[in-house]
């Protein structure tokens, strides 16, 4: 990598580094798997980002998106899910209720698969078009419909168990 090449790489990481970190979060569901897979992102795209043209954002942000399902498409278990038991609640409403119910919904969408994650988290936290998406996951439009269906039906399941009936009042 050139000279010119590294200072762009190293203003962007420091530009837009927060961002896709909590990009990554929201993918991994944990801290330290988030790091790991914005930096094997970060890795792929820095040796090509001399040819990148153009706004590099959408490229490192696919390479992300691609190390994420591809990650988990090569396992051949995935790891268990530590999740701790919601308490009961108070009759009074309680204004920590938007913050748990958020804990709650992230719990449950770290229970999807990981393509199935990939997809809700483009579509609504990233605000991706149904086109969008499917050129950054490298697949179909269908594909990202029946994804997008397949995770809304098993979230909406999930949040009528007992532990979760919270999220979806």
């Amino acid at each position: 990598m050139n000279r010119d090449a590294e200072q762009d790489f190293i203003a962007f990481v420091a530009q837009r580094g927060h961002a896709l970190m909590r990009t990554a979060y929201a993918l991994a569901g944990d801290q330290h798997t988030a790091e790991d897979l914005v930096q094997s992102a970060l890795a792929k795209t820095a040796g090509r980002w001399a040819s990148i043209r153009g706004e590099p954002e959408p490229y490192v942000r696919r390479a992300l998106y691609r190390e994420f399902v591809s990650g988990w498409r090569h396992r051949r278990r995935r790891p268990e899910l530590v999740v701790p038991v919601v308490p009961d609640r108070a009759a009074a409403p309680d204004p920590a209720d938007a913050a748990t119910d958020r804990l709650l919904l992230r719990e449950l969408i770290a229970t999807l698969p990981p393509r199935q994650r990939a997809v809700i988290v483009l579509r609504f936290l990233e605000d991706v078009s149904v086109d969008g998406v499917a050129e950054i996951l490298g697949c179909t439009t269908g594909t990202v419909g029946s994804q997008t269906t397949r995770a809304l039906a098993h979230l909406r399941k999930a949040a009528e168990r007992p532990q979760h009936r919270r999220v979806m009042s």
